[in-house]
């Protein structure tokens, strides 16, 4: 009986001691992990086309897209002036082109940039993205999910719809330096990004497409 109570109380220092050692291995930075960083955002913009989608959707949760309580009276008021627009589909087109913008600029795609933007936008990333690569920088970054997209704000103003979207989204984000290395970033680790995005369409326009007329970060 003895000899099983020492048995015991062996195998549970030894316990002790695997589970010390497991913390102090894993449990503590080591100082060598890379650091998370927030995802590069996109210069400011003055028209970037957003082509709605042909057949109406809703959201990812299945349901219509509530907007904010500001902006209910903004889309009221060009629904009335455009009988063909729908909310539910203006946002998916909104959430696609977030991601495409988003993957073009992060890629230095410039090409891709230059179909879904006017001459102004595209020099407007170009610079952007020169000024990366003059740095030896690239971007190694995925948009991991959109959490929301929501409506902020929408408003005529002579004769052109302006709606306003917050998109809160989830990023890994990775910074690799001109020999590949990483030097920032993690793409196991979804840094939380938030943007403010317009989008802009003439009511009588013939042209069912909306520009991106500004980004900017949320506050």
């Amino acid at each position: 009986m003895g000899g099983s109570v020492t048995t015991l109380i062996v195998l549970a220092l030894v316990f002790v001691f695997v589970a010390l050692r497991l913390w102090s291995v894993l449990g503590r930075r080591t100082g060598h992990e890379q650091t998370l960083v927030k995802p590069e955002s996109v210069p400011t913009v003055r028209a970037v086309s957003l082509k709605a989608p042909d057949a109406t959707l809703t959201s990812a949760s299945g349901q219509e897209p509530t907007p904010s309580a500001s902006a209910a009276s903004g889309l009221r008021a060009i629904a009335a002036a455009d009988s063909q627009f729908d909310v539910a589909r203006f946002v998916e087109g909104a959430k696609a082109a977030y991601g495409m913008v988003l993957e073009a600029y992060w890629k230095g795609d410039q090409e891709s940039l230059d179909k879904m933007v006017d001459p102004e936008v595209a020099h407007s990333f170009a610079h952007a993205i020169h000024e990366r690569e003059e740095a030896g920088e690239t971007l190694d970054n995925r948009l991991v999910s959109i959490e929301q997209a929501q409506i902020e704000d929408a408003h005529i103003d002579n004769g052109v719809a302006h709606i306003r979207v917050r998109f809160d989204a989830d990023v890994a984000a990775v910074t690799r330096d001109r020999e590949g290395n990483v030097i920032a970033g993690s793409m196991s680790d979804a840094v939380p990004t938030h943007d403010v995005w317009t989008f802009s369409r003439p009511i009588k326009s013939p042209n069912p497409n909306w520009m991106l007329t500004e980004t900017d970060e949320a506050a």
